[in-house]
């Protein structure tokens, strides 16, 4: 049996851009333990989240998350706030892959969406997530969502620490 993460959902809803993620005025900042007292600074109603956000929330959103800007701040950002997965129903292919190459994963929710939109789901519910079999729980609400498991490969690539530890681990460079 998996692990169960326990925390707290931060939501947002479709077309989360990398700007509204990680602001383009930061991009001079390298170390990614200081990215995180950026972000979602200019995401309407979530300018305090950078300040409350703690180890083991949830960002949850919509369809389209980290759309924009290919932009590995807005990875590092929120991995490094310890938000230990992204809950999304979509997310853009660059966001995506950021993401696993840099060992942070994203689980897709078919009907996320709509959840967040009807309010099934919630800022500050309490979420458990089971990575290795994608079952979500809100046990603030009672909803109970389904996400695409991590693969094996992911799972690999976050096992090694990210795309390039793991390329070496396999005799790659």
């Amino acid at each position: 049996m998996s692990e169960v993460l326990k925390g707290r959902a931060w939501v947002f809803g479709d077309d989360v851009d990398t700007d509204l993620i990680y602001h383009n005025k930061y991009l001079a900042e390298t170390d990614p333990k200081k990215m995180p007292q950026y972000s979602f600074e200019y995401y309407p109603g979530k300018e305090k989240f950078a300040k409350e956000v703690k180890p083991g929330d949830f960002v949850v959103a919509g369809k389209n998350f980290g759309c924009g800007s290919s932009r590995e701040h807005a990875v590092y950002c929120l991995k490094e706030a310890g938000v230990p997965v992204i809950l999304a129903e979509t997310c853009s292919r660059i966001y995506y892959r950021n993401a696993i190459n840099n060992a942070y994963p994203v689980l897709f929710v078919k009907g996320l969406s709509e959840a967040i939109k009807c309010g099934r789901i919630k800022d500050g519910d309490g979420l458990s997530v089971e990575l290795d079999t994608g079952e979500i729980n809100d046990e603030t609400s009672g909803a109970h969502f389904h996400g695409d498991a991590v693969s094996d490969l992911e799972r690999d690539i976050m096992d090694a620490g990210g795309l390039i530890p793991y390329l070496k681990s396999k005799g790659r460079r």
